[in-house]
């Protein structure tokens, strides 16, 4: 039986998760692609993030370390360290230069070495370079290795990445949250689907998410994702959320809006946030939140600034700004 479609723009919101944050050319991340793609991992943390994929140790696209450059010609100390973890230049290793400083002291090309421009072994060279230009002195910025059109980044942010089943379940699961909001099959009528193909789509997502146990309203209500009438809640303020806000953009200054824009009220919102060292991209921890409950969150995590914010109240009532007394 065909399943029938969600509305296109619901579609793309949810397939979009699957996906890494934005990078420019400036950075050596790569722009919106796949959370299975190679990952970066800086040298400090590379077995911090191995031994987070517990059993599997391995990443499905491969990974690249990235290697200051005063670490690997600092010492020959440094360089066996790293082959004693298995980490090589040119096969899962990379000198990257950040900094003019790391660029003259440690000029890869009077060295002889080769920018990269692959991103699994062999890695076509010895280095990647994103060093920014220096008005002071008129210097240039320096972008070497993967820079071309077709190969614009050398991988993506550690902390970003999931597995290709872990991203699939992740975006089942944040479907079936989205038909957790009070009003989803009003809104999903208004945007085009038949009453007949709401009760086919939201009956297969159920039943899905319930053979592979991802549907415990339980669990789901203690990540601060549902709320105990088992309906869609914003993570951090905790208020019910209307599917309208899938579909309507976040409401802009007057006299400073935007033709361009993109931003919908509703976002994906990580509950325990993206941080080194662990892969927080997964079920029961993904909801759909507030556009601008998630930029006060930022990379801070919700009980971290639900202190913050419980401090900046308090103080006001202290220095006589009690906004919660309506006079």
């Amino acid at each position: 039986m065909k399943i029938p479609a969600l509305p296109k723009l619901l579609k793309s919101k949810i397939y979009k998760t699957g996906q890494t944050r934005g990078a420019d050319d400036d950075v050596v991340f790569q722009n919106r692609v796949n959370r299975n793609s190679t990952v970066l991992i800086p040298y400090p943390f590379f077995e911090k993030c191995v031994q987070a994929l517990g059993t599997d140790k391995t990443f499905e696209n491969g990974f690249i370390t990235l290697i200051a450059p005063e670490d690997y010609f600092g010492s020959q100390e440094f360089q066996n360290e790293m082959a004693k973890k298995g980490l090589y230049l040119g096969k899962n290793a990379l000198l990257f230069y950040y900094s003019r400083k790391q660029w003259n002291d440690y000029n890869p090309i009077d060295k002889g070495l080769k920018p990269a421009n692959g991103r699994i072994n062999p890695l076509g060279g010895e280095y990647v370079a994103r060093v920014p230009a220096t008005t002071a002195e008129d210097e240039s910025k320096i972008q070497h290795g993967f820079n071309s059109s077709s190969l614009k980044g050398a991988g993506i942010r550690v902390y970003e990445y999931a597995k290709a089943e872990t991203i699939k379940a992740t975006q089942l699961q944040l479907e079936y949250i989205f038909w957790q909001c009070l009003d989803a099959e009003a809104v999903a009528l208004q945007e085009g689907m038949s009453e007949n193909d709401i009760t086919t789509r939201k009956n297969h997502i159920e039943t899905e998410t319930q053979k592979l146990s991802l549907s415990d309203k339980e669990k789901l209500q203690k990540a601060r994702i549902l709320n105990t009438k088992g309906n869609a809640i914003c993570p951090l303020c905790l208020e019910e959320v209307s599917a309208r806000g899938f579909f309507q953009k976040v409401q802009q200054a007057e006299g400073r809006e935007v033709e361009d824009l993109t931003v919908t009220q509703l976002n994906l919102f990580h509950i325990e946030e993206l941080c080194m060292g662990a892969y927080n991209h997964r079920p029961y921890n993904l909801g759909w939140g507030h556009h601008h409950c998630n930029v006060v969150v930022k990379d801070s995590g919700i009980e971290e600034t639900l202190v913050w914010m419980y401090e900046v109240v308090e103080r006001n009532k202290e220095q006589g700004f009690d906004f919660t007394k309506k006079e």
